[in-house]
């Protein structure tokens, strides 16, 4: 009898227990529970975001632009938009044509980031169709001849994927040109991320942790 108590005792103690460290630390335990349910690559989640900036940014990237290249909403300047307590940037591809967003890493055309030591960056983002990014250097900035990976739709849901700076990860599309310079060149003096695809898509972007960099604010 009193071992039937005791372990109906210790049964009970272990519930409370477990709500009680879950009251206190729900939040975190489910931040590191494992892949989300989205079934996005989340192998390599960063453990915190960085302060954002006083004007809007989005992981210290005040700079999230439309070129006016390709029919676009909105057809130019700034993509960012309140979001709750933080921003997203949000614009449509209309047509079937090249469209092209731009982030400047250092929030000014003029700056550039060394990312040679960098593993990559996290993207939080939801696409109706598939895109690519580029990594365009300081000295090679124009043009479509560049260094991409693609940005796989999500079908229109929000998920968070990691992109490796792998070379092997990165390639480029006859139909836009081949680098004339290296991967790794454009790693070390890199300007810009840009954000390029050819058919109607509409995209909202969340997060952009790159490892290793932190923007300067403007």
């Amino acid at each position: 009898m009193y071992g039937h108590a005791t372990v109906a005792f210790a049964k009970t103690f272990a519930a409370f227990t477990y709500v009680l460290v879950l009251s206190l630390f729900g939040s975190e335990v489910a931040a590191h529970a494992g892949p989300s349910a989205s079934g996005a690559d989340n192998s390599a989640l960063p453990h915190h975001r960085s302060h954002e900036c006083a004007t809007p940014s989005i992981d210290r990237l005040q700079q999230w632009l439309a070129s006016g290249e390709g029919t676009t909403v909105p057809a130019s300047g700034s993509l960012l938009v309140r979001e709750g307590d933080k921003y997203a940037a949000k614009v449509k591809f209309l047509n079937a044509e090249w469209h092209v967003i731009v982030v400047w890493l250092g929030n000014q055309f003029d700056a550039q980031a060394d990312l040679s030591t960098s593993s990559g960056f996290w993207l939080t983002y939801s696409a109706t169709d598939d895109l690519y990014v580029q990594l365009r250097p300081a000295s090679h900035w124009s043009g479509g001849d560049k260094w991409l990976t693609l940005v796989p739709s999500t079908g229109g849901k929000l998920v968070q994927r990691f992109f490796s700076f792998s070379p092997e990860k990165w390639t480029w599309l006859p139909e836009l040109g081949k680098p004339s310079y290296s991967f790794a060149s454009a790693l070390s003096e890199a300007r810009g991320l840009v954000f390029v695809g050819k058919t109607p898509n509409t995209l909202d972007f969340r997060g952009l942790p790159i490892d290793g960099y932190q923007p300067p604010c403007r």
